[in-house]
């Protein structure tokens, strides 16, 4: 098949993915929205001195516990996240069964953000659109190579689906997932994250996932707070990454014999917060609403962040199925709020312009989190339909994004997988490899970047078999010189794909 086929093979290929992905991700996201206002409704009776309703919830809570251990025994690839699945996925590392994923995960998805665990949608669905990719090159018998494409670009049709956002999906492959700009990605990422997006709008409108006034533009004399801004965001971003590796350490330190409690104690203390402190239960888009039009004592705001902290530590700790990009976020505007009036009441900036370091604070919690600064910036861009404010969110993202990184902070989706890596090695899973086609775009002083190919320590059993530089195609030879900017084609075992792509990167010692 020529490139130029392949392309629009995988452009409509990507159109199906995206629109069968955007009708999943509608029901989802629909089944989660009932399910918090039915327990809301629940939770209100109590209030009222309903006791029967009391012992019913902590009867109804117990058995949704019972439901999502039996998933995540059942299935561990549908337990945390999904992103670091997908991630594994990519590079050779990990294997999916996607019907059976599909189901499990979409069911403890429901059930674990629906009851008000402080876990986000955004992780599940972007899983859930990986397997309709996957699914989708199984049925078809399509390669293995085109697979990952397809993967990929269900991944970023569920995160347009799931946040109204289809170009973050279509960054979020390319600087999270991919790490490089292939047209093969682009072609088919693109048109799954429109058609998702157009599915998902038809059901759930247009408007942006936060519903943000107007904010007037901050002055540039202000620029130096963002700097400031964004190095505070930093430590909190390396601070989340801390905590959740120490929430992960404690559950895996309990013994196997107890492993029914890891679900069981976030999902009662969500019942019991649903009573007592309900602002921080679920993924928390209305509390970001909230926060940007409210005027909260700093007291109550820091005890907003601590609590949903807290909370979201324990949640997803725990492994049930359930992302953290919702949490995340609402946790970088609560920061922001913070610092925000504490700038305002200091009489550093003026009165007025404290509501946009909320929305700043997102993307710089989100860069500093993930290291993924331009996904964080687009993405908070069409969640707010904020788009006038792009500058000052590239530097505070920026900023936050570079504090982290002189930090040795790692991005949190890198330290998910590396921890299921590890699990994955001591269990001693035996994984069938078998030879892929792989594309390996080579970077300016990269390890590729002016040598020859006899020159290169390829993995053992690997064939480089097609080099494409610009739009010509180069038959390759020993002595053919590889350039930055050049895709090579290479088959080789589907357990070397991390070790290819690192050599096209550039590393820094």
């Amino acid at each position: 098949m020529s490139k130029r086929r392949f392309r629009m093979t995988l452009f409509l290929e990507g159109i199906a993915v995206g629109a069968i992905t955007g009708l999943l991700i509608v029901a989802f996201r629909f089944l989660i929205e009932s399910l918090e206002v039915f327990w809301l409704e629940r939770y209100a009776k109590v209030h009222f001195g309903d006791f029967g309703m009391a012992v019913l919830l902590l009867l109804a809570f117990s058995s949704i516990a019972v439901v999502l251990y039996k998933i995540t025994q059942k299935e561990p690839m549908a337990s945390g996240s999904g992103i670091p699945q997908i991630k594994g996925i990519l590079l050779g590392k990990m294997h999916m069964k996607w019907a059976s994923v599909l189901v499990y995960k979409f069911v403890g998805g429901v059930l674990a953000i629906g009851s008000g665990l402080s876990l986000g949608r955004e992780g599940p669905s972007v899983q859930l659109g990986a397997t309709i990719g996957q699914g989708m090159s199984r049925i078809s018998a399509r390669s293995r190579f085109e697979e990952k494409f397809l993967l990929t670009s269900g991944a970023g049709a569920g995160l347009a689906a799931a946040f109204n956002a289809p170009l973050a999906g279509v960054v979020f492959c390319l600087e999270e997932l991919q790490k490089n700009f292939s047209p093969f990605v682009l072609m088919a990422t693109i048109s799954a994250t429109i058609s998702a997006t157009v599915v998902s709008q038809y059901f759930f409108g247009d408007a942006p996932i936060f519903h943000l006034d107007v904010l007037s533009v901050l002055p540039v004399r202000y620029y130096s707070i963002l700097v400031i801004a964004g190095i505070f965001l930093g430590f909190l971003g390396i601070g989340f990454n801390k905590a959740l590796a120490f929430s992960l350490d404690l559950y895996d330190k309990m013994p196997l014999k107890y492993g029914f409690a890891k679900p069981l104690i976030p999902v009662l203390l969500a019942a019991g917060l649903g009573l007592v402190f309900p602002q921080i239960l679920g993924g928390g888009n209305h509390l970001v609403d909230s926060v940007l039009t409210t005027q909260y004592a700093m007291g109550f705001l820091l005890l907003l962040f601590t609590g949903k902290f807290l909370f979201t530590m324990i949640c997803f700790g725990s492994g049930v199925p359930g992302g953290i990009f919702l949490p995340m976020l609402v946790l970088g505007a609560l920061a922001g709020s913070v610092f925000g009036s504490g700038v305002e009441y200091l009489g550093i900036v003026a009165a007025g312009y404290a509501e946009n370091f909320i929305v700043f604070a997102m993307a710089g919690y989100f860069a500093a989190v993930v290291k993924s600064p331009v996904t964080g910036s687009i993405l908070i861009m069409e969640m707010t339909g904020s788009f006038q404010h792009m500058l000052p969110l590239i530097c505070v993202s920026m900023v936050a994004y570079v504090t982290a990184d002189m930090l040795n902070g790692k991005p949190v989706y890198d330290i998910l997988l590396e921890r299921s890596l590890k699990k994955q090695q001591k269990a001693k899973i035996q994984m069938k490899y078998k030879r892929l086609l792989f594309e390996v775009v080579v970077e300016n002083g990269s390890d590729l970047d002016g040598k020859c190919i006899h020159q290169i320590s390829w993995p053992q059993y690997s064939l480089v078999i097609n080099i494409r530089r610009g739009e010509n195609e180069i038959s390759p030879v020993g002595d053919t010189r590889i350039q930055a900017g050049d895709y090579i084609y290479i088959f080789a075992n589907e357990r070397d794909g991390a070790q290819l792509s690192s050599l096209g990167q550039v590393g820094i010692q």
